[in-house]
């Protein structure tokens, strides 16, 4: 016996904000849409869920497929439910953002997409809600920098304390005073210093620092104020 026969079907998505840091600069993973409605136009990355699969399982299926990357930071968003949103179909679309090391990707999986990384402040005439998913998991990101130690998931294992600083102003778009930054990070006690100089920017060079595994988990199940 079938039941809801008399209610109409709606397609569900899934749409990633997938952000990255290269260069100093807040990215994120866009390809160009390569059908209709839509067709040519940037896009962020998505897909429908299967009849089998949770919401949670479509969103790390889709990031899979992408970057070919498991077990990185992924939270869902929001809901996009807007009767027009999507011009081909009723189409609801849950959001979800992701933060990957870069460097981490797998560069076939990317290419087999046609995928490129694209600065926020750049990347403002996407499809669709696309723009409203990128500002809102930006805010989001805002809001969980302030509480959790969620932009290591973003830099390299080892880092030096300006690279983690130019990151947190990309995140937050404004200038971080430098000793304030360095206090406030050290106070933390997440950081374990390295015998180790990366001297790409300069003779003297900086120390590298990697941070803390079992003091990470434990800020990011208890949060932590880190307001800048």
């Amino acid at each position: 016996m079938k039941y809801y026969s008399e209610y109409s079907k709606i397609y569900v998505a899934i749409d990633c904000i997938i952000f990255g840091f290269l260069n100093n600069k807040l990215k994120i993973l866009l390809l160009n849409r390569d059908f209709e409605p839509g067709k040519g136009n940037s896009s962020l990355i998505g897909g429908f869920v299967e009849k089998q699969e949770s919401l949670d399982d479509a969103a790390q299926r889709i990031l899979y497929d992408l970057t070919g990357l498991k077990n990185v930071f992924l939270e869902q968003l929001y809901a996009f439910g807007e009767v027009e949103r999507d011009p081909g179909e009723r189409v609801v679309s849950v959001a979800y953002y992701a933060l990957l090391k870069a460097q981490d990707i797998d560069q076939d999986h990317v290419n087999r997409y046609g995928a490129r990384w694209c600065s926020v402040k750049d990347c403002n005439d996407l499809i669709f809600d696309h723009n409203e998913m990128k500002s809102r998991a930006l805010s989001r990101l805002q809001r969980r920098a302030k509480s959790q130690p969620i932009g290591f998931e973003l830099l390299p294992g080892n880092f030096t304390i300006p690279q983690l600083q130019n990151l947190y102003e990309a995140i937050y778009q404004k200038k971080i005073d430098n000793r304030n930054f360095r206090k406030k990070l050290l106070a933390m006690n997440i950081l374990k210093k390295l015998d180790v100089k990366d001297k790409s920017t300069s003779k003297k060079g900086a120390f590298l620092y990697r941070f803390d595994k079992r003091k990470y988990n434990k800020f990011l199940e208890e949060g932590f104020l880190f307001d800048l």
